[in-house]
């Protein structure tokens, strides 16, 4: 059985929205504390990403 978390209940953690109806967009940002481990899920025909290479560790 999974649990549901919402982020912002994580201490250090700070989450932003923005949605635009009309152009039917939007943007989150998750601000994580030094030293959190990240990874992406990117679907969609153009999701539009920028700097997602920046979590490759290598």
């Amino acid at each position: 059985m999974s649990k549901s978390v919402d982020l912002t209940a994580i201490p250090g953690f700070r989450v932003g929205h923005w949605t635009d109806l009309t152009a039917a967009t939007g943007c989150t940002v998750i601000l994580c504390p030094d030293g959190a481990v990240a990874g992406v899920d990117v679907r969609g025909t153009a999701p539009a990403t920028r700097e997602t290479d920046l979590l490759d560790p290598v």
